[in-house]
């Protein structure tokens, strides 16, 4: 990585080849075999499945801003995603530290929206807190939404019952870590849908979690390399309706990558990736690494995601 990014520094993925292209297994390695089915499941249908249908060539982007401390810093990432008019931005450290580094980047994109992320940091006082010290600092029109305040859905709820300013919410974690994110009441307190490809199991397993909710969504990346970002671009392409700038350049925080996905004056095209044999030379896993990653794709196979794929009917 280029920058610590909620204290990750490096990322270790799994890629599989298989009849349709390139799939990626890329759970966090401290996730158990449970909680990495649905990753399988997307790793699978990456590479043995037809593309879904695009409906678009191109998908806007967003930059992506770590809880970093200084105007040099906070300049200097901002210009890895060049032609980005919305800035996601990594909240939850401090009042002070994050509506300093919210000033920032209004500084220096004064017309960009804005997404404020918290990963579920705060509880509901913590959060209309910080959401009323907002508005008393900046535009109102700024702020598109607030990415997981919350850790729960009730929590979320109250927040919106009790905020007493006009804020959006979106939900991510309170989704995709749901023992069934199918089977979620939202009503009151989620009014976007944060789409992760690969923690939700895949294109198909998303569109339909789309069609279910009907709620407007943002396709994001869950930090994978190059060629888990190109399927949730595929996600993004195939959407019947897309609102918001995608957050499928995460790729600018790594220091190295396997392919490279340009930015286009704040988009990129929704296209298939494919890793070069170079970077496959260059950044193999040692003997032990492969091993590990070998058994973790067994096992996660065997906790569950044989029987989820046998009952997608998927072949190959």
């Amino acid at each position: 990585m280029k920058t610590d990014f909620r204290g990750i520094n490096t990322r270790e993925v799994a890629l599989i080849e298989g009849s349709a292209g390139w799939g990626e297994f890329s759970p966090f390695v401290e996730y158990d075999e449970n909680e990495s089915i649905p990753w399988l499941i997307s790793a699978i249908e990456g590479a043995t499945q037809p593309r879904a249908k695009a409906t678009r060539k191109y998908i806007d982007i967003n930059a992506t801003l770590p809880a970093v401390d200084t105007r040099a810093e906070v300049e200097n990432i901002l210009s890895w995603y060049p032609g980005a008019t919305t800035v996601k931005i990594k909240v939850g450290s401090g009042a002070e530290q994050d509506l300093t580094r919210i000033k920032y980047v209004n500084e220096i994109l004064p017309h960009a929206s804005l997404r404020l992320d918290v990963n579920g940091s705060w509880n509901v006082e913590e959060a209309l807190e910080f959401i009323y010290g907002f508005y008393d600092s900046f535009d109102e029109d700024l702020l598109q939404y607030i990415e997981q305040p919350c850790a729960t859905i009730e929590e979320l709820r109250d927040l919106k019952a009790a905020c007493m300013v006009p804020v959006k919410i979106a939900g991510d974690e309170v989704i995709r870590k749901a023992e069934d994110p199918f089977d979620l009441d939202l009503e009151d307190a989620v009014d976007v849908l944060i789409l992760k490809a690969a923690p939700l199991g895949g294109i198909e397993r998303s569109l339909a979690l789309t069609a279910h909710y009907r709620l407007p969504v943002v396709v994001s990346s869950a930090l994978e390399s190059a060629v888990g970002i190109g399927h949730g671009i595929r996600l993004a392409g195939a959407l019947p309706s897309l609102d918001f700038a995608c957050g499928l350049a995460t790729g600018q925080l790594l220091a190295s990558d396997i392919a490279n996905i340009p930015i286009e004056g704040g988009k990129m095209r929704v296209a298939d990736v494919t890793p070069s044999e170079a970077s496959m030379i260059e950044f193999e896993a040692s003997a032990e690494r492969t091993q590990w990653w070998q058994d973790r794709v067994r096992n996660t196979w065997s906790a569950g995601a044989d029987e989820i794929i046998g009952e997608m009917g998927w072949h190959w």
